[in-house]
């Protein structure tokens, strides 16, 4: 069986370090072998992306450059239809039979991970990782407290024994930052230094996404 990959799917409108911290610090916690950023086409669960496609996959693109074992994945982009999860981990196993899934979340997706589509078979085809994030608390409700004490285990390595089946806590250095957020900011006029990658920053000046105008 080969080494555990992780797999970080995302709007991405913009892509910034609130989600990146998190990934990268999987990466290093459960020694995973490469990472795969996932940029959404239509996102199932939330409200459209202000960028195009062109340009969230251009940022992702930008964001994954420089940094070591990360690469981009548009396959959900290239879709014409909404883009759910267990369709992309379905296609990632037959491609990648021997390759354990490592699929990156966080708290605020575990909470609503009922409302996904065929949520309960996630992890027939991945491990579940969930970054604790800042102001979420695990308060389950009585299904997915069922759904997370039958999958959690406390030994992240062990992701690397199977292909999926786990759910693991991973208790990153928390970050409050949102897209939400970012998109503010810009429309105010203010910086985005050290809140996304420099090359994404500098995309989004040329591009002049997100201003007043298209919010």
């Amino acid at each position: 069986m080969k080494r555990a990959i992780g797999i970080l799917g995302g709007t991405f409108d913009p892509i910034h370090l609130g989600h990146l911290q998190p990934a990268l610090e999987a990466m290093q916690t459960l020694q995973l072998a490469s990472l795969r950023l996932m940029p959404n086409h239509i996102p199932p669960h939330r409200p459209q992306p202000v960028a195009t496609s062109n340009q969230r996959l251009a940022m992702v693109k930008l964001a994954a450059e420089d940094l070591t074992s990360v690469t981009v994945d548009d396959r959900e982009l290239r879709r014409l239809t909404p883009s759910y999860t267990i369709d992309t981990l379905i296609e990632l196993r037959s491609e990648l039979p021997d390759t354990p899934l490592c699929f990156l979340m966080g708290m605020d997706s575990l909470l609503g991970l009922p409302n996904w589509h065929r949520w309960q078979e996630l992890t027939e085809y991945a491990h579940l990782v969930v970054a604790v994030r800042p102001g979420w608390q695990p308060e389950l409700s009585c299904e997915l407290a069922e759904f997370v004490a039958t999958h959690q285990i406390d030994s992240p390595l062990a992701v690397h024994q199977q292909l999926g089946g786990h759910l693991i806590w991973l208790h990153n250095q928390p970050r409050a930052l949102s897209a939400t957020e970012l998109r503010t900011r810009l429309a105010q006029g203010d910086s985005l230094d050290g809140l996304v990658p420099q090359k994404v920053a500098d995309y989004i000046r040329q591009q002049g996404i997100y201003r007043p105008a298209v919010l």
